[in-house]
């Protein structure tokens, strides 16, 4: 089950804790710090609560459980020993449409108390769905030490100043830009040293210095091959600064899921055979959103500047003065290749790597077939799951053997992923067995092999068992 964040106002609220024991005590002090009306019903209670009785913070109902304890509460928990009553407790608090928390089970549970950061007023909240709250404390341990004391009174700071902000750069984009170079300029030192007055100074400088109007950018950004843990940090970086995500439809959701809630996303639709969006209009979308002033990402799958086009739209970008970047990503040959356990080069088989496209008929006949036919390298195909037959032909014409082998790596990196591999004259066949589509690179060469006893990622491969060309290691130690 995937919960909703949610973070609740109780202050004035009453909230039921049932059972007055340690447990009860820890829920009711952290219900106290948020300002609830704290109730607690027990037949007895601990020091600490007893303590607050008398001081009147807490509300003591003294005795067993009753079900007129529900009535006027916002929230209940249940933290007795007794897992009979929680069942009881926690089908009335549902018909009564009231969240409750069954300490220890999460199945019972209609919300679920996280483990908390509190740098207040900002408030930082783990929760691991109830199924491991070790771990979500953990995490907690580990953000306790990189998050900055000073993010509580940074967020003070800017609570005072938002309706002046607001007013003075009523742009959305001009005021991210705002709170990016507040959040990398001096005023959180000057908070970490109590200097309140130059922190609010220096704040009212940069907000009379941020410009009325400025140019935007363009990012150019490769996604890699679909594993969102394959993104580089600068190109989350840069997915994070965006106000616009311009997207091939190749790009996974994960990786997409990383980027800045409130970006606009728009997709281009960059796949073979399928051209929703020409260049030409994906130039003027660039052009477009970056002339209004916006931080425009092109987020492409792989690299840019392999077989992505990214040296056509930086020559575009250059000849309108946009300024622009290149974060490189991992292309798809080697990401495919790794995960499916092929070395694009060994020092026994293969000496080079040529990466080509054959994503139709006028991109192949510009190959040079006598040299990619040639032994004792690897060939890593873009985009060509539906010209495998003139492949096949084109290299076994200009004198690649039958017989050698290939992996053609389907949504490699991916959960998905299939890896299917043969020699190269049953490539079609195979393929075709195996109702392979695209996303998928196609691998020929002697490393390939490799993929029947290297592979270590998702499903073994399908398609002929190959045996490992010999090395001369292994042929000395015979």
């Amino acid at each position: 089950m995937k919960l909703y964040p949610l973070f609740a106002d109780l202050s004035g609220r009453q909230v039921l804790v049932v059972g007055g024991g340690v447990v009860g005590e820890r829920k009711a002090a952290s219900l106290l710090e948020a300002g609830a009306r704290v109730a607690v019903g027990a037949p007895d209670l601990t020091p600490a609560l007893l303590g607050w009785v008398k001081q009147g913070r807490v509300q003591w109902l003294h005795g067993l459980f009753e079900d007129g304890w529900l009535d006027g509460a916002w929230l209940v928990v249940a933290a007795t020993p007794d897992p009979a009553l929680h069942e009881r407790i926690a089908a009335l608090a549902d018909a009564r449409r009231m969240f409750i928390n069954v300490v220890d089970d999460a199945e019972q549970s209609s919300f679920h108390v996280p483990a908390v950061i509190d740098r207040a007023p900002v408030t930082i909240a783990i929760s691991s769905g109830g199924h491991a709250p070790m771990l979500a404390r953990l995490l907690r341990e580990r953000l306790e030490v990189l998050i900055d004391p000073v993010v509580g009174s940074l967020a003070t700071l800017l609570g005072q100043m938002r309706q002046r902000i607001r007013a003075r750069l009523p742009d959305i984009a001009l005021r991210r830009r705002f709170y990016e170079r507040l959040l990398h300029g001096p005023v959180q030192s000057l908070l970490r040293r109590g200097q309140w007055a130059l922190a609010e100074a220096s704040t009212e400088r940069l907000l009379d210095a941020t410009e009325a109007k400025s140019l935007g950018s363009v990012v150019l950004v490769g996604a890699g091959p679909g594993d969102p843990g394959l993104l580089t940090l600068r190109g989350l970086r840069a997915l994070n600064e965006a106000d616009v995500i311009l997207h091939d439809r190749l790009v996974s959701v994960e990786v997409l899921a990383l980027a800045r809630r409130d970006a606009e996303r728009i997709e281009v639709a960059k796949q073979a055979g399928n051209h929703h969006a020409t260049q030409a209009q994906i130039h003027a979308l660039m052009l477009q959103h970056a002339a209004a002033g916006r931080r425009v990402v092109r987020l492409k799958g792989g690299d840019p500047f392999v077989f992505g086009r990214g040296g056509e739209e930086l020559e575009f970008l250059r000849s309108h003065a946009i300024p622009y970047e290149v974060v490189p990503g991992i292309t798809a040959a080697l990401a495919c290749a790794a995960y499916a356990g092929v070395p694009l080069t060994h020092r026994e088989h293969a000496q080079s790597v040529r990466l080509v496209t054959a994503h139709c008929q006028n991109s192949i006949d510009t190959l040079d077939w006598p040299a990619l036919a040639q032994e004792r390298q690897t060939l890593a195909v873009y985009m060509g799951t539906s010209e495998l037959p003139v492949i096949r032909q084109k290299l076994l014409d200009h004198g690649r053997a039958a017989g050698t082998p290939f992996a053609l790596v389907e949504n490699g990196s991916r959960p998905e992923q299939r890896v299917v591999t043969g020699t190269l004259a049953d490539l079609v066949e195979q393929a075709s067995m195996h109702d392979v589509r695209s996303p998928a690179l196609l691998i020929i060469g002697e490393v390939a092999s490799l993929a029947s006893t290297l592979s270590w990622f998702g499903s073994p491969p399908e398609g002929t068992l190959l045996e490992p060309a010999p090395s001369s290691s292994r042929a000395a130690a015979a």
